[in-house]
């Protein structure tokens, strides 16, 4: 494995035997670690929004369900 830091990025080489499901899953964590970086979100607004897009989902789809 190789890391480097540059100015803009760290890249991060890994020889081509590495297992792609478990650096999926890695890559999946950087991403959502990149995309809450600057977050000020609170862990409970975080909770409340997911409940609220669930409800939602289910609201419009219980019908394809629940008969």
């Amino acid at each position: 494995m190789y890391i480097e830091r540059t100015n803009n990025e760290v890249i991060i080489r890994l020889p081509s035997y590495v297992n792609t499901d478990g650096l999926q899953r890695f890559i999946d964590f950087l991403c959502y670690k990149e995309a809450t970086a600057k977050s000020q979100a609170k862990q409970t607004e975080v909770d409340k929004l997911a409940k609220d897009i669930k409800k939602g989902w289910w609201d419009r789809n219980r019908n394809k369900f629940i008969k």
